[in-house]
């Protein structure tokens, strides 16, 4: 079994679904499908639930008018069978109607998520029935009865393992199952998310739940590159990353890959393939446990980041100190993502501003307090990174950029810097000049 994830840039018109057909279609071997909401769906829906709160009724019920007009004119150009169409259009409608009568409970987190993940219900459906007209079988799995993640950052694939196969025994078996990506259910059973950009998380999820052979992430990119390519020139794609530096580049802000995705398949050894749907012939980035090389492969930027400093001349030394700070963090669950210190002063950061207030308000006790907002922390990855002769070129930026923090050390695939967010492309462009070849690691034909 294979497990093939399509984002929403993939399923974003009738003809990217053609091709995420001819895709997924290749082949004798069995896939099981994960599928993203149609880009530009799921901001939608992220709307109404603003909308709801702020009591625009009619600005609600106006978005699930568009929806239901975007999705059929999707059916219209996709489906030929009228009679197919007229059975998608109901279920869709189905599913909008459902929408319509969420809106009007009261508002909650589980609303909030059976909102949201609408668009995944009617883009899975619409594919599955799209199948079904050209005479290709498939089974439409409701991820709701099996994606059972009680924990985020460590979701029992056992579970979710158990759950699937009862879902599958009921099936008639083919070749070819659909589900959706980003919804879950709660240690509570209730309808949540693995938040934005979860569906790769879903994918590895039920890779790892299924022992896959391989898990591929079709995007709009051709792989990992060795820097952001929406900001600097001649960056060119990586063909082998390690768990380990997948892992860091994407937490630190690569967005082809959500950051929890390679964790549930790193101890099945599942190799994780990043593709492109729109160029299907090129190799994409190959993401394993297989060692790949020493030195530095990539660069990538974290955004929204809070730097915050905490100055004590009488208390830092002190025995004890630092567990107190981190106990402020850990009570407010609020991650540290840097930290260094000095004599008199701690600095870290987070990417988490949800109890800011309340962590200043505990730890003020504690010395004089200095937030700095709208930073980026600037991520160099590579296994043995710092013992590259080519890294330590980082540090001739420090001639004529500011430079707020700098980890080096901490582990031996990273080596992190903090900016100003205002200067970050600027560091991204000088970085990839001062530590990158022109030459790419491999070229396509």
């Amino acid at each position: 079994m294979r497990v093939l994830k399509f984002g929403g840039t993939s399923v974003g018109s009738v003809a990217s679904i053609r091709n995420v057909k001819s895709i997924s279609c290749t082949g004798k071997d069995k896939k099981l499908l994960v599928l993203s909401a149609m880009s530009g769906v799921t901001n939608q829906l992220v709307s109404i639930t603003k909308y709801i709160t702020s009591g625009n009724l009619a600005g609600v019920s106006k978005l699930i008018g568009n929806l239901e007009t975007k999705h059929f004119e999707v059916i219209d150009n996709l489906i030929q069978d009228e009679l197919v169409q007229f059975e998608t259009k109901k279920e869709i409608s189905l599913i909008l109607t459902e929408l319509e009568t969420v809106t009007k409970l009261e508002y909650s987190e589980e609303v909030n998520s059976r909102i949201v993940t609408s668009g995944e219900r009617m883009l899975s459906c619409i594919f599955s029935k799209y199948l079904e007209s050209c005479g290709i079988q498939n089974n439409l799995l409701d991820a709701r009865d099996f994606m059972q993640v009680n924990n985020l950052e460590n979701p029992d694939t056992a579970l979710v393992s158990t759950l699937l196969e009862n879902t599958l025994s009921s099936l008639p078996e083919t070749d070819i199952y659909i589900t959706q990506g980003f919804v879950r259910r709660d240690e509570h059973t209730k309808i949540s998310t693995l938040r934005r950009g979860g569906s790769d998380y879903t994918a590895t999820i039920l890779g790892a739940a299924l022992n896959a052979e391989e898990v591929q992430i079709w995007t709009d990119i051709d792989g990992f590159h060795n820097n952001d390519p929406r900001y600097v020139e001649k960056t060119h794609p990586i063909a082998e990353l390690s768990f380990e530096e997948a892992a860091e580049l994407a937490y630190f802000g690569a967005k082809i890959l959500h950051p929890q995705t390679v964790s549930p398949v790193i101890n099945k050894n599942i190799p994780v393939y990043l593709k492109n749907t729109f160029t299907p012939h090129l190799p994409g980035t190959r993401i394993s446990g297989e060692s790949t090389g020493q030195g530095l492969k990539a660069i990538s930027a974290k955004d929204g980041i809070t730097a915050i400093k905490i100055k004590s001349n009488r208390m830092l030394m002190a025995h004890g100190f630092l567990r107190k700070i981190f106990e402020v963090f850990d009570r407010n669950q609020t991650a540290i993502d840097m930290i260094t210190t000095s004599e008199i002063a701690i600095s870290l950061t987070i990417d988490d501003n949800r109890n800011l207030d309340k962590i200043i308000e505990e730890i003020g006790d504690y010395g004089e307090i200095i937030v700095e907002r709208d930073h980026s922390i600037i991520c160099l990855v590579g296994e043995g990174v710092i013992e590259d002769k080519k890294a330590s070129r980082i540090f001739e930026l420090l001639h004529d950029t500011s430079i707020r923090m700098i980890s080096y050390g901490g582990s031996n695939n990273n080596i992190s810097l903090l900016v100003a967010t205002s200067n970050k492309i600027n560091v991204l462009q000088k970085l990839h000049q001062k530590v990158f070849e022109v030459k790419p690691v491999y070229e396509y034909v």
